[in-house]
């Protein structure tokens, strides 16, 4: 056979030299390289043959397939990797919405996983897991030496069963043990709150449910609000969010543009390069907007939030995200499994690439760390300060004539939710800051 194959490319050259002098050696080159890829696919045959036959154990022969696409596609980059049919099947279920396991987004990092963010309200989320931190093992077993798929497949397990992770924290001088519950995932990629005149929306992950959400968020907060003049701005919360979709994470983009690029992917060769572009049509009909992120905003969060900044639609608010900035494609193959191949870069409308670099906020903000007795003291003095006397308070204190009642409870009103927004500084600094950012340029806006 390999003599037929090497007469087969001769051939090629003998013909190649008849018809010109300048394809001679470019199929020379080629036919090399050729010669050289079979000479290596040999000695994996070889290698394969002997494991099969002289290993201490019998080993599975599909198991050992699989362990070397895999290796050959994580070799290449940390997102590219082999997925089985079981693997495949869960990918899908997770980019549904729902999926069992522990809620956290991982990435591989110098042979151990790494937290890219736990998703809200999950297991690992409740557990105190944070962003950055690495596991190193998994009841009690070591995961360096794992791929990533491995030790994600060890994560998982029956809902209701516990697992024993051990986490490296940067800035604790131990490892420590967690114990988590295993339990189904049930993702709300967006959830949406007022805080006085502001409206805060949560994305958590971009999902098939995340477009529908911000959509029916928006139109959830202008009733709630008596309408959408009411409203004085939106917030949209990335933080922690690891990504997904890129197509939601378009979709997103598009819900607060009107037109222009809002993200293109330049592959290997030209035709795989894409460039989409917003349609007209904002949801948030030109209200200010302020992007929250972190190191956990990773991949599609990137998007948006680049896409925002760059057409200066938004403020970003926060500090530096993740910097995921390459496109995974789905590739399923034959027995039901699939390729997760990196086949692009993408770019932010000016034609930035995070990758590795990540979006950096237009405001840099961090998250005090929070010390319990330094909150409680906080919390004190709020309590004092809401109990303190005022001239309202003084017995035969005159009234106020210069308005009418209509107006006093209006100002109560505002005063009440200036009040509620301040009380955010406690719960979450980061984003009492782009609350009270959006106030600020309420105040000063132009009356039209």
């Amino acid at each position: 056979m390999k003599k037929m194959i090497i007469a087969a490319l001769c051939g090629s050259i003998a013909g190649g030299v008849l018809t010109t002098q300048v394809a001679g050696p470019l199929i020379a080159q080629d036919a090399t390289k050729n010669a050289s890829v079979y000479e290596q696919l040999d000695l994996f045959g070889d290698i394969f043959e002997r494991i099969r036959a002289q290993y201490v154990e019998d080993v599975d022969s599909k198991l050992l397939v699989e362990a070397a696409i895999n290796g050959m596609l994580t070799s290449l980059d940390p997102h590219s990797s082999y997925l089985n049919a079981k693997a495949f099947d869960d990918m899908n279920t997770q980019t549904r919405g729902e999926f069992g396991g522990l809620g956290i987004e991982v990435t591989m990092e110098e042979g151990y996983i790494k937290v890219v963010s736990p998703m809200d309200g999950t297991p690992a989320d409740k557990a105190g897991i944070k962003p950055g931190d690495f596991i190193t093992s998994v009841d009690g077993e070591n995961v360096q030496g794992l791929t990533l798929d491995e030790a994600v497949d060890k994560m998982r397990g029956p809902i209701g069963s516990e697992i024993l992770i051990s986490v490296v924290r940067e800035g604790v001088k131990e490892p420590f043990d967690v114990s988590i519950i295993r339990d189904t995932i049930k993702v709300a990629a967006v959830k949406s709150r007022l805080v006085g005149n502001i409206g805060v929306m949560r994305v958590s992950s971009f999902n098939d449910q995340t477009y529908p959400g911000i959509q029916d968020g928006i139109k959830k907060l202008a009733e709630e609000a008596g309408g959408m003049d009411k409203i004085n701005g939106f917030v949209i919360d990335l933080r922690n969010n690891p990504g997904g979709l890129l197509k939601q994470a378009i979709l997103t983009s598009d819900a607060f543009l009107n037109e222009g690029e809002i993200v293109s992917t330049r592959g290997r060769n030209a035709e795989d390069s894409s460039r989409e572009n917003a349609t007209p049509g904002d949801l948030a009909v030109g209200k200010p907007l302020v992007v929250l992120i972190n190191g956990g905003s990773a991949s599609a969060s990137e998007i948006v939030a680049g896409a925002l900044q760059d057409h200066r639609r938004a403020i970003v608010v926060g500090t530096r995200s993740f910097g995921k900035g390459s496109v995974q494609t789905l590739i399923p193959l034959k027995g039901e499994g699939a390729m997760r191949l990196t086949t692009a870069r993408y770019y932010t409308p000016s034609g930035r690439s995070i990758q590795s670099l990540g979006v950096m906020p237009d405001i840099v903000v961090n998250q005090p760390i929070v010390d319990p007795e330094a909150e409680g003291t906080e919390a004190k003095a709020a309590d004092d300060q809401i109990k303190q006397r005022t001239e309202a308070s003084l017995r035969g204190a005159i009234t106020n004539d210069s308005m009418t009642d209509d107006e006093k409870k209006q100002l109560e009103d505002e005063r009440a939710r200036t009040e509620e927004a301040a009380k955010l500084r406690d719960e979450d600094y980061q984003l009492a800051y782009a609350v009270d950012i959006l106030r600020g340029l309420n105040a000063v806006a132009p009356t039209p």
